[in-house]
């Protein structure tokens, strides 16, 4: 996780949290919370057994309370700042040419998105101000577009110089290649080539925060720190390159793939309204070739949202234009691909009443379909240390109901640079605070804080150490986004469960990655940070959803988790509200933090692993925390 403070609007402060739900902020609190998490347990026959379950209460407080005042007296120690250097390679010094030449400047590259169904394509592109020609995309089945048909579509003005064009090619059919030119400055582009895949069988890939740019400051095998000046931004020179890399790394081990889906951040630079300082950014982001034969839903990331580019960029299909308090990228928007709906929401926009209205609007154009699969960039339920606990937490209590309501099966998710997969959760059926962003007086807003909507309580993300109030404020916070139950179980295949898998995606570019918080919460499944960029291979028919996740490391691939499927053998029926106590359950992932909860493992050897493990944890994996504006993040 990075730590410096370089373009940040608030003081760079780190500060010592561990996981509240777990060891609190003082060695007393861990030891009252361990104490209680072992009284709830079952009761014992063996009294022997049970003196030993005291006994080591007070050796793991011991523990807990020793490595708390260790790292209290040490102060906070800095994470190494991780991320992939693309000047290590081979390809890089050709790559450096191409980039100054060709590249960076070349704002006209075409973006393919799907369309509102998998019989149509979406295009969207740039072309010079004084081009004002009708958009016209042309389509065919032979290669010399001898038999091609003509799509007209739209142009908007866009960035000073440049207009927006957005044209939808229609009547496609499956496993079918096609070849397209779309018209830019007034004349046709090369033919590219486009082949469709099955509508009722199909895989597409996900990833996570490419984030061209996001580099910056770090400091390559060259000796030189990255920038992401507008002039030269090496930083986005770097994360494109590895960008590229990821995505013909995954079309080649996985060439059926019928389309990809990125979970937000796709650039890094926060300019607002129709400022071009971030064009550089997405010309690294549309530049690799394999965009031009595969159609990709992006969804609007805080660093997408402040600014329009976004909207110019991309041609989403069903926008939500009703949308009340949309960010100056655009809406929210939905699509069905075979007997599947995926909605994407905007989830910059913290007015969940917007979210629930296009969600209904979805479902109530598609009502049959077999999968409802919802996409967003905030993850609500994720493991990572910088969002969490705090701007995911703020969109939990409102939109896990209406993720039930609606019967969302998955959640696919960003922002954490981090990888993990929930449990299948509901909600708990119990009402909780809806939390808002902090809105100042003079119209900004204080991203370090988060206020309840009901009560107008400020309280702080991450708390100064030693501020009682704001530390007591802070776990009133995490206690009240609570909102959540454990339906599934540990299998890595649920045939018609109850619940919806919450997805979040590492960095698939490697431009920048967040440590995990150090306790693993009870409604993770699995999780890990190798350091490493990643992206998952979904694979939907009619009666079962799988996701398989994948790390690029030297450019060669390994699986980082089981392969996890959903399988449906009855048709869709509305969720029941679990309103049972939540179900926590004991598992840990591949960085072995041992989960809390009523089935904590009391045997002798799982008591010894706790107290290494808690110990281990206390000292040397305590979160760092530090305020950051969201933009930085």
């Amino acid at each position: 996780m990075k730590r410096n403070c370089r373009g940040r609007k608030s003081e760079c402060k780190i500060q010592l949290k561990l996981d509240l739900r777990f060891c609190e902020f003082l060695a007393i609190d861990s030891c009252l919370f361990y104490t209680e998490t072992v009284r709830k347990t079952k009761k014992r026959k063996d009294l022997k057994e049970d003196n030993m379950k005291k006994r080591t209460r007070m050796v793991l407080c011991g523990v807990l309370a020793a490595g708390l005042a260790a790292s209290s007296a040490t102060g906070a120690f800095a994470a190494t700042e991780h991320f992939s250097d693309a000047t290590k390679d081979s390809a890089w010094s050709s790559w450096t040419q191409q980039w100054a030449t060709s590249v960076s400047a070349d704002y006209e590259q075409v973006s393919l998105t799907p369309g509102r169904n998998a019989s149509e394509l979406n295009f969207g592109w740039y072309s010079k101000a004084g081009a004002t020609a009708t958009p016209v995309v042309r389509l065919a089945t032979k290669a010399d577009m001898s038999d091609a048909k003509t799509f007209n579509g739209s142009a908007s003005p866009a960035i000073s110089g440049y207009y927006s064009n957005k044209a939808t090619a229609t009547g496609l059919k499956e496993n079918t290649t096609y070849y397209y030119t779309y018209r830019v400055n007034g004349a046709d582009s090369q033919p590219a080539k486009y082949t469709t895949k099955s509508f009722s069988s199909f895989k597409m890939l996900y990833f996570g925060d490419p984030q061209i740019g996001a580099s910056k400051g770090q400091k390559v095998s060259t000796g030189d720190t990255l920038e992401n000046k507008t002039a030269l931004n090496t930083a986005a020179r770097n994360d494109a390159f590895n960008w590229n890399t990821t995505l013909n790394i995954a079309l080649k081990n996985h060439p059926e793939v019928s389309f990809a889906l990125s979970a937000g951040d796709q650039i890094n630079k926060n300019v607002d309204g129709l400022d071009a300082g971030n064009e550089m950014e997405y010309a690294g982001y549309l530049y690799p070739s394999a965009l031009k034969s595969l159609p990709v839903a992006t969804t609007i990331g805080n660093h997408d949202a402040t600014n329009k580019s976004y909207s110019f960029h991309f041609n989403n299909p069903n926008p939500f234009t009703e949308e009340t308090s949309p960010s100056p990228a655009g809406n929210g928007y939905y699509y069905t691909y075979g007997n599947a709906l995926f909605v994407v929401l905007n989830t910059n926009n913290y007015n969940c009443a917007d979210h629930e209205a296009l969600l209904k609007k979805a479902v109530a154009a598609n009502p049959n379909t077999r999968w409802r699969i919802v996409m967003f960039h905030q993850d609500i339920y994720g493991s990572g240390a910088d969002h969490s606990e705090s701007d995911g937490m703020v969109l939990r209590t409102q939109l896990t109901p209406i993720l039930d309501k609606y019967d969302v099966d998955v959640v696919l998710q960003g922002h954490d640079h981090s990888y993990s997969r929930s449990y299948l959760l509901q909600g708990d059926g119990k009402t909780h605070p809806a939390y808002d962003a902090h809105k100042l007086a003079d119209g900004t807003f204080d991203w370090d804080n988060v206020v309840d909507k009901s009560t107008g309580k400020v309280s702080p993300y991450y708390p100064k150490e030693g501020d009682a109030a704001a530390v007591a404020a802070n776990k009133e916070f995490l206690k009240g986004n609570e909102a959540y139950a454990i339906t599934g179980n540990k299998s890595a295949k649920v045939v018609n469960p109850q619940g919806t898998l919450y997805m979040t995606a590492n960095s698939a570019s490697g431009s920048k990655f967040y440590e995990l918080i150090p306790q693993q919460q009870d409604f993770i499944a699995y999780r890990n940070q190798n350091w490493h960029p990643s992206y998952s291979v979904i694979s939907v028919d009619n009666q079962n959803f799988s996701i398989s996740t994948y790390s690029i490391v030297d450019g060669k691939t390994s699986q980082i988790d089981t392969t996890f499927t959903i399988e449906k053998t009855v048709d869709r029926t509305p969720k029941v509200a679990n309103t049972a106590a939540k179900n926590t359950q004991n598992g840990a992932g591949n960085d072995g933090a041992p989960q809390t909860g009523d089935n904590t493992d009391l045997t002798a050897t799982g008591i010894l692993a706790a107290i290494s493990a808690l110990g281990l944890a206390a000292v040397g994996l305590a979160a760092l925390k530090e305020k950051r504006s969201r933009a930085s993040k």
